[in-house]
């Protein structure tokens, strides 16, 4: 006889009448502020790099690798997620992450040379990337489908917002404290969140029998692929890419590595990851369009922030609060994302979110030394919209119309799509931000010659102002340097907004290649 839940889409039995049952949705927002304490650690401490370098002693090349690290390290975690998660089930693996990241930060913070660091951050990034797809695996298992539109935004915002607000949060922590307290300040909420996911969630049961088949081999082949991928898009852009020997030979074993890995996860009798998920249309093409969305969302995290410290002279803090305006915008859009789910076609959603994010950009290929919080207000409300309304339908058409057996394994591709789209993006950016600086320099000047009267009379000026203050003449020369320098810099930020502009727009068409989810997906009834 059939009872109401073997109705269930999921594989958790779901009530009938398709309420959320409060410990399920508490458990669940637990396991979400988990991912947000992951996703955070990432950009936490990209503007306080400065006191940690001061602090460990470090120079500027070895303190790079506090981020680095982490990235490398997470990036090769997330698609084991999969595996493990079925293995271990959802509790006890969200458990191991959650418990292992906290135990890192406490050494992050106590760790007295950049050695030290370096080791606790790779641990912490590797053992706390295991909840970011174990969250939106739940997300799209353990809830009905009528609820997606619920849940979607909330994973979303949490996915989205947490990069963006990342170094507002690490600026402040490290001018109030100090930069300890950057990793400090995980420690109580990180056994909170063990201990709630340990006594409450029921989610599922593990197969600890899977583990008699673990593909170290793959493991292998994936940790060298990704890593050294990952390894290559962080030092590329700053080391003449293969000229570097480094660079070099982390690019020949990212190749051969690719290659082994791709053989044995199409052999292997219990594939590390099932990379034949990509065969479903709307996974495979949500996957693309996440890994572009990575590219904007760690892209212009970024530029805005080196922008304003580059050329405006602000401090971690004001460039805080200057870019908390796009975690603002994304914070009040998630609601009206959910309810715009419910009624209208989720494919129409991500175009004209990749739209908006477009002309945000759009409006930033005008930029001049002079830009400022009022200035970068409206592309960045834009930005944080757009990146909303592109974001949530994309991980709800991907994941959501996947069968729920194959969505522990896809939300770990799905995920590691996006990290890898930021990582390619930063490499791209820091690239064109170097090429079109260095060609702009060289066109101004060709500009300012003893032939310009624009020019002579300004170094005169300077000239005049310096009288008495040394060789008056070189100084000024080397103060009208300065302004041709940092003008050529302003240039190339605004061809870095032009191109991501030219990209968005041409994404929005990707759109239509999506098929229609159907309305069990969406929660009601799409015009």
């Amino acid at each position: 006889m059939a009872d109401a839940t073997t109705a269930s889409p999921t594989p958790m039995n779901v009530a009938a009448d398709d309420r959320i049952p409060p410990r399920r949705l508490f458990t669940f927002l637990i396991m979400v502020f988990g991912m947000f304490m992951s996703i955070l650690d990432i950009q936490v401490v990209s503007a306080s790099l400065q006191q940690i370098q001061a602090g460990l002693s470090a120079s500027s090349s070895e303190v790079s690798w506090v981020q680095t690290s982490y990235l490398i390290a997470e990036v090769i975690a997330i698609p084991l997620s999969g595996f493990l998660s079925r293995a271990f089930g959802t509790r006890l693996l969200f458990a191991i992450s959650a418990s292992g990241f906290t135990v890192a930060s406490f050494f992050c913070g106590f760790a007295s040379t950049i050695e030290q660091m370096i080791v606790w951050r790779a641990i912490q990034g590797f053992l706390g990337a295991g909840m970011i797809p174990t969250v939106f695996a739940s997300a799209y298992t353990v809830f009905p489908r009528t609820k997606f539109h619920i849940v979607g935004p909330i994973i979303g915002l949490v996915a989205t917002l947490a990069p963006t607000i990342g170094p507002t949060v690490g600026g402040f922590i490290t001018d109030m404290m100090s930069w300890h307290w950057l990793f400090f300040i995980n420690i109580v909420p990180g056994i909170a969140i063990t201990v709630g996911v340990l006594a409450l969630c029921d989610f599922d049961q593990p197969n600890f029998a899977l583990l008699e088949h673990f593909d170290w081999w793959g493991l292998l082949f994936m940790a060298g692929f990704l890593g050294t991928l990952e390894y290559v898009l962080e030092e590329g852009p700053q080391s003449q890419w293969l000229e570097d020997t480094s660079v070099a030979v982390c690019a020949a074993i990212c190749v051969v590595s690719a290659i082994a890995f791709f053989w044995r996860v199409l052999t292997a009798r219990e594939p590390i990851v099932d990379i034949r998920t990509f065969n479903d249309r709307n996974f495979g093409v949500g996957c693309l369009i996440s890994f572009c969305v990575g590219i904007g969302l760690y892209g212009l995290t970024y530029m805005y922030p080196r922008y304003l410290a580059e050329v405006r002279g602000h401090s971690p803090l004001m460039i805080g609060e200057t870019m908390f305006v796009s975690g603002v915008a994304m914070f009040l859009t998630a609601p009206l994302v959910g309810r715009l789910m419910a009624k209208y076609d989720m494919r129409y959603l991500i175009a004209i979110g990749l739209v908006l994010f477009a002309l945000g950009s759009y409006q930033m290929t005008w930029i001049t030394k002079e830009y400022d919080f009022y200035e970068l207000l409206v592309p960045q409300i834009l930005r944080g919209m757009g990146m909303m309304l592109a974001m949530v339908p994309t991980n709800t058409i991907a994941l959501g119309t996947l069968a729920p057996e194959r969505v522990k394994n896809a939300s770990g591709l799905f995920n590691l799509t996006r990290n890898l789209g930021g990582a390619v993006g930063l490499a791209v950016i820091n690239q064109v931000l170097n090429q079109r600086t260095d060609l702009h320099i060289s066109r101004l000047h060709d500009r300012v010659t003893w032939g310009n009267a624009t020019a002579v009379e300004t170094l005169n000026m300077f000239t005049q102002r310096l009288q008495g203050m040394g060789d008056s003449a070189l100084m000024a020369m080397k103060q009208l340097s300065q302004i041709v320098h940092r003008q050529a810099v302003v240039m190339g930020y605004g061809d870095a907004f032009f191109m991501l502009t030219v990209f968005y727009v041409a994404l929005s068409v990707l759109v239509l290649t999506l098929k229609k989810p159907p309305a069990t997906v969406i929660g009601g009834d799409a015009h």
